[in-house]
């Protein structure tokens, strides 16, 4: 088996070697696909799952982040289909996963009111996304999308913390940018899987995708995304073992409103800092590095300004319109909100900005800038 690209976690040639550490399961993918379509898939993919060891809550915040990759991944089998538009999905776990059927040439993500998004969405995310982008190539110009056959098999437990949505969408950013012939260059695809799942609802920073694409083996990454993604490999201690513990409890972002609500506050937080800093463009503050940048200063100057501002444990939204953003209450959901947030009445502006800034001095010594300004914590 070899890659297809050099810069890109896929592999198009079948001959399925049974020193592979991967054998097993690709030998069972390879007949399932066979049963499932009666043909050979022509290439497979496979993207890890991933554990972060530090960095929590803030690569939406632009801020770097320590994450390493895990053998657990998604592995798919794709061959296309060029005499259709449809995209047929089949999962090796075949009594807890439906199969999933669809033409192409009018896809749309069909999300619920409550609860976790089928399987089969996440799936969509990253064709979408594609898709948008050849539509971006050729000038707003459709193209006949080309059907396709899939067979997935998972051993990343899913809801567990893993990253295995995240892995199943840029899974499929992968193989449709391969069926499509789009370059497959690492960062790119990273950053656009990023952008994909935010179909789903969910308002992450990339930091998942990022080390799906950008893993080394014995490594971590550390991981920037400020001025432009970039990762350097952090060598792990000879001899340490990560141990890797599942709860068994389960938590899907995308099926409660938990996640965005912390991008809100901490994207609200900076806003209302930029605000009385007297940017012009304060509105477009979203993400913490951003304001430190404007304001040239240290993580240490920052959370000053969090505490002289944003005193308060909790703000009401009512406090928030009329006192810190001067809107009226149809615009602050519509612009400051999500589809998901919208609910919310109260934020604790303060906790997840200090999360945020304190949290980044854990990073201090992992990279050349180390999240800070001049190095400066």
């Amino acid at each position: 088996m070899a890659a297809s690209a050099e810069s890109a976690i896929s592999m198009s040639q079948l001959e399925l070697h049974t020193e592979h550490r991967l054998y097993a399961r690709l030998r069972e993918l390879y007949d399932f696909y066979r049963h499932q379509f009666g043909g050979e898939p022509e290439f497979f993919v496979r993207m890890p799952g991933r554990v972060n060891i530090i960095g929590e809550h803030v690569d939406y915040c632009g801020y770097p982040v320590l994450p390493m990759a895990i053998d657990q991944c998604i592995l798919l089998a794709v061959g296309r289909n060029e005499e259709d538009t449809f995209l047929q999905l089949r999962n090796v776990e075949t009594k807890r996963y439906e199969n999933f059927k669809c033409d192409l040439s009018a896809l749309s993500i069909d999300l619920p009111q409550n609860g976790a998004p089928k399987w089969y969405n996440y799936y969509l995310c990253g064709v979408k996304g594609i898709y948008e982008q050849i539509q971006q190539t050729n000038n707003g110009e459709l193209t006949r999308p080309i059907g396709m056959h899939v067979a997935l098999s998972g051993n990343i437990p899913p809801a567990s913390g893993l990253s295995s949505s995240s892995a199943l969408v840029s899974a499929a950013v992968l193989a449709t940018a391969y069926v499509h012939q789009l370059p497959l260059e690492r960062k790119q695809l990273a950053a656009r899987s990023a952008r994909c799942e935010r179909y789903i609802g969910t308002q992450g920073g990339g930091m998942d995708q990022a080390i799906a694409y950008l893993a080394k083996a014995g490594c971590a990454q550390f991981i920037e995304f400020h001025p432009e993604l970039n990762a350097t490999p952090i060598q792990l201690p000879a001899g340490v073992c990560f141990i890797v513990a599942n709860s068994l409890a389960a938590k899907n972002k995308a099926a409660s409103s938990d996640f965005n609500e912390r991008v809100v506050e901490c994207r609200l937080a900076a806003r209302i800092i930029a605000k009385h800093m007297k940017f012009s463009n304060w509105r477009g503050m979203l993400r913490f590095v951003q304001l430190q940048e404007a304001l040239h200063c240290t993580l240490g100057e920052l959370e000053e300004l969090v505490l002289k501002w944003l005193p308060k444990d909790i703000y009401t939204r009512a406090e928030l319109c009329t006192d810190k953003l001067e809107v009226d209450a149809e615009e602050f959901e519509r612009e400051f909100l999500t589809a998901n947030t919208r609910h919310m009445t109260q934020f604790k502006l303060k906790q997840r900005a200090l999360h945020v800034i304190q949290g980044m001095c854990k990073c201090r010594g992992q990279g050349e800038n180390n999240g800070c300004i001049a190095g400066n914590c």
